[in-house]
């Protein structure tokens, strides 16, 4: 990972409301931005900004998350992601984000990443599938 990567670091995105991130469920005239599709979002953008900062060979996968969902946004408005590095421990990075419709704020919160070995985490993960598949 790069070394130049600190806290107070920050990344945007802006993406317009599609129909695959809205709920379906409350009708077509509600069909609004779907929490889990947030958190997806969020997601991608953090990741697409380490991969910025990581090494040939690394990537990051997520750890852990904290969100409040407060406004509805619907089909077709524009929002803007805006998540900033709050601490780097190690391979471990913390962030701290924000999401906007115009000047409306209808997410925030924390999200943590980490910074793995690609080929070795696929070696561990064979491992584990092979050794439980030998055990049953």
């Amino acid at each position: 990972m790069n070394p130049e990567l600190r806290p107070g670091a920050l990344t945007r995105r802006e993406l317009v409301i599609d129909r695959p991130r809205t709920v379906d469920f409350l009708g077509e005239d509600l069909r609004i931005y779907a929490t889990p599709e947030l958190v997806r979002d969020v997601e991608q953008t953090c990741l697409d900004f380490l991969l910025d900062h990581v090494g040939a060979g690394e990537s990051s996968v997520g750890t852990a998350i904290a969100l409040k969902h407060v406004g509805a946004t619907l089909l077709g408005q524009p929002v803007r992601i805006e998540a900033r590095v709050r601490a780097v421990d190690g391979r471990g990075v913390d962030f701290e984000f924000a999401v906007h419709e115009g000047d409306k704020e209808v997410a925030s919160g924390t999200y943590g990443r980490f910074v793995v070995d690609v080929a070795r985490l696929r070696a561990k993960v064979h491992a584990a599938v092979a050794q439980s598949t030998n055990a049953s």
